[in-house]
């Protein structure tokens, strides 16, 4: 983890992001969110995909209208899709853009279950699920297929 977090703070977007997620952990949400909205501002529509990806990602999170959080994480969905292993392993070496998949379905599937639209809910989760494969076998996978299989008894599937 600590490579990971000394790679990212090369590049001061990312760098910025983290800070502002710090915040968002710390139990500030106004300011994290206030941080990553300017941000976006700065990155804009067509900016670095690596860059919108994890902000809107992190924005996602900051939201109190679960119609608002869907906005962002499908911005951030939009975003990995032109993303690249390239880009993404410059960043942090090893990593790829398969392994964003898992957790941007399952935040798309948490959506849509808030929503009350659960067929929908359903397809994100069906499409996390078969995305798993790309996860580690660390705390950050563990995590997220416990977040899958929680989210799956909630829906009943």
């Amino acid at each position: 983890m600590a490579d990971h977090q000394e790679q990212a703070t090369a590049d001061p977007v990312m760098a910025r992001a983290g800070q502002a997620v710090m915040l968002h952990h710390g139990g500030d949400r106004e300011e994290a969110r206030k941080r990553l909205l300017e941000l976006w501002t700065e990155v804009g529509e067509d900016g670095d995909p690596l860059h919108r990806c994890t902000i809107a990602h992190y924005v996602a999170d900051t939201q109190d209208d679960p119609a608002d959080e869907l906005a962002w994480d499908l911005r951030a969905l939009t975003a990995a899709d032109s993303l690249t292993d390239e880009r993404v392993d410059s960043h942090h070496q090893g990593l790829a853009v398969r392994g964003f998949y898992p957790s941007l379905h399952l935040n798309l599937a948490a959506d849509y279950k808030k929503l009350g639209r659960e067929d929908e809910a359903r397809g994100h989760l069906r499409s996390a699920r078969a995305s798993l494969g790309a996860l580690g076998d660390d705390p950050y996978g563990d995590g997220v297929r416990a977040a899958v299989q929680r989210l799956g008894q909630q829906l009943g599937v």
